[in-house]
């Protein structure tokens, strides 16, 4: 909002002086300063300026169109393979907990990527650049529609702001940016409705803030925002006028609230002892968070992934301090109302849409902390709007050179925070080189050696986690799990019996306790545990191959054939289950129907040793010795310390008589793997 002192008589935006007689309130009011920056661009020049935009986003977002996924953007936002069809489409829809949060418009987005670019990262984060420039676009737009001096300008510190940088780079706050544009088109659709009453107008903006909501609720604050607007522009709100057409928007704004709040406590985790706060904590946080945030905005630096939790219960100074600031600030506002409106209603646009994010209601990255830069991605659209319109009343040639040096300085501070986007190691090292305790970023960092092949660098991490916080049973889980990849069953088995008992219904934990179970023999607790996984999760497909393999592993696997199938169905992509079902048919004499569940593992893993050995020893089974050999050869070419692979080959060169080759290939073997 521009922010500029009113004299005797206004025009234009309130609070730009001007002079002359006065105008009546309510009527349409004509800028007098920077007349210019409220002229529309002719057509070719408007898109000219919209693609200059675009390529300044790109610009200072091209680190992040090479970066990769990170935390939950695999499976939680990009679609994951059991909803990759017509019916996965209608899932989302139609069965709430199909997805990680209920909002079936973002997850339909993802849905159509999926199948545009598959797993392929590239094409989630250009969407998301291309989104956030978008946003500016019609930021500018919008702002230009309510005469707010510096429109151009504060589009451009949107675009190159670093605080956006999480929004933007990160994947999964696709919901934002995409929030964002529907939020914003329909702020202009309903402004274009105000103007002229126009019912197509009405539906057209009442369709774009619906779609908001079901992409992100956040966006429920926009019809409190449009009668901030129409108080800051005319002076008062008129309840037939605007607070009726706006009724549907709140209904429809507090049932996608309560809708969210239920997701977040029932299927995301809002819910624990990390969310027992008493009312005066809340209220501490509800104040301290804006000046937090308004702080980032004026000096973005030292930005984090994951801000450090501010500790509850709140002491009784921070709780006076902020809240004393934040009454004092507000009353201040409203004693200047008359003089300059546009003040007070940037400060309430700011607080109003950081509202769902203030602590009053519990999130789940509450847990980790109670701020983050991805929950004023809305908010900072009025202190921007505000600093561009101070700007540009200082004058049209110190705006441009001031203007033109915030937005390159902002643009390199944006490339550079991009940057740290890259992958997990980037992004949860740089969280812990600025907060060190963060017990999430050392689990998450951990998770990502281990997906690496790094468990031993893995666990060095984990045991940190639980040294800052011992009862953490994502931690706990992790670190059983990595045990039990090095062989050191026994010693995970108490870690992963300690994750069950802080959280009963942790599906991964029990699905790894089973997994622990197995590798010490104890075949009929595992399966119980892959049951009890099952019976948690249903689509859990890891469980389900998990609970196949334990049945063919004590020789049945016409028993584990269903088992393979259905984790295949959940996951068409699982190369292991393929592999298995493929053996497990071969043994049962189905070997025609293995050999495509084969070919199809080796076109997902063509470089797979153990999928190569697989069917090179079914296919000897089933005397295609040649092919066999073919296929044996390239398994120890790619795992030259696979010693089951040297005796698999060693046994289809011995059936074609090549026994000197063969011989060579058994000494192999019984060097890698000798006897005991």
């Amino acid at each position: 909002m521009a922010a500029v002192r009113r004299g005797v008589a206004t025009c234009g935006v309130r609070g730009i002086a001007c002079g002359g007689g006065a105008i009546e309130n309510g009527a349409e009011m004509q800028p007098s300063l920077n007349r210019a920056e409220h002229q529309p661009l002719p057509a070719r020049a408007a898109w000219a300026w919209g693609l200059g935009v675009l390529a300044v986003a790109l610009l200072a977002y091209g680190p992040a169109l090479s970066a990769g996924f990170i935390w939950d953007d695999q499976p939680g936002h990009v679609t994951r393979p059991g909803l990759r069809s017509l019916a996965g489409l209608w899932q989302i829809w139609a069965e709430p907990g199909a997805t990680q949060q209920y909002y079936p418009l973002l997850h339909s987005f993802f849905w159509l990527q999926q199948l545009a670019w598959g797993d392929a990262p590239f094409g989630y984060h250009l969407v998301n650049v291309l989104l956030h420039a978008t946003a500016a676009c019609l930021f500018w737009i919008v702002l230009a529609r309510l005469q707010v001096p510096g429109a151009r300008l504060a589009a451009l510190l949107f675009a190159t702001h670093p605080v956006t940088v999480e929004s933007v780079a990160w994947v999964s706050e696709q919901k934002n940016t995409l929030s964002a544009v529907l939020y914003l088109g329909a702020a202009l659709s309903y402004l274009r409705f105000a103007a002229g009453r126009r019912a197509a107008e009405y539906a057209l903006a009442t369709a774009l803030f619906a779609l908001a909501l079901l992409t992100k609720t956040v966006t429920a604050t926009l019809p409190a925002a449009l009668l901030l607007v129409r108080w800051w522009r005319h002076g008062r709100i008129e309840a037939r006028r605007d607070v009726v057409p706006l009724v549907p928007w709140f209904g429809f704004a507090m049932a996608a609230g309560l809708v969210t709040l239920h997701f977040e406590k029932s299927f995301i985790g809002a819910a624990g002892a990390e969310f027992a706060l008493s009312g005066a904590d809340r209220v501490a946080i509800a104040s301290r968070a804006p000046w937090f945030y308004l702080g980032k905005l004026l000096w973005p630096g030292q930005l984090v992934f994951i801000y450090p939790r501010w500790e509850v219960p709140v002491s009784v100074p921070v709780l006076w301090g902020f809240g004393g600031l934040t009454v004092a600030l507000l009353g201040a506002l409203w004693l200047a109302r008359r003089r300059w409106p546009a003040l007070l209603a940037t400060a309430l646009f700011f607080g109003g849409s950081l509202f769902p994010a203030l602590g009053f209601f519990d999130v789940f990255p509450f847990r980790y902390s109670f701020v983050a830069d991805h929950f004023q991605y809305l908010a900072c659209l009025g202190p921007l709007a505000l600093a561009a319109a101070a700007l540009t009343e200082l004058g049209r040639l110190r705006a441009l050179w001031t203007g033109g040096a915030a937005v390159a300085a902002l643009g390199v501070l944006t490339w550079h925070q991009a940057g740290t986007y890259r992958d997990g190691f980037t992004l949860y090292t740089a969280t812990l080189a600025r907060n060190p305790a963060c017990w999430m970023a050392h689990n998450n960092l951990a998770e990502a050696l281990a997906n690496a092949g790094k468990p031993a660098e893995a666990i060095l991490h984990l045991e940190e986690a639980l040294r800052l916080r011992p009862d953490f049973p994502e931690a706990l889980n992790n670190l059983g799990d990595d045990l039990t990849r090095l062989g050191r069953a026994a010693e995970a088995l108490p870690h992963l019996e300690r994750a069950i008992a802080l959280q009963p219904g942790f599906a991964a934990a029990h699905n790894n306790r089973a997994i622990a179970l197995a590798r010490l023999g104890r075949l009929d607790e595992a399966r119980r545990g892959f049951r009890e996984a099952l019976r948690l999760q249903p689509g859990h497909a890891q469980a389900r191959f998990n609970l196949g393999l334990s049945i063919a592993q004590e020789g049945n696997p016409g028993d584990a054939l269903p088992h393979f199938t259905e984790a295949i169905r959940l996951d068409p992509n699982y190369t292991a289950a393929l592999v298995n079902r493929a053996i497990a048919l071969t043994l049962t004499n189905r070997f025609a129907e293995a050999v495509p569940d084969f070919e199809r593992a080796l076109a997902l893993e063509p470089d797979s040793a153990e999928s190569h050995n697989h069917f090179g020893r079914a296919l000897a089974l089933v005397g295609r010795y040649d092919d066999a050999i073919a296929h044996g050869r390239r398994a120890v070419e790619l795992d030259a310390r696979n010693a089951d692979a040297h005796r698999n080959l060693a046994h289809a060169l011995r059936q074609v008589g090549r026994v000197e080759e063969a011989g060579r290939h058994y000494e192999q073997a019984l060097r890698l793997a000798p006897p005991r």
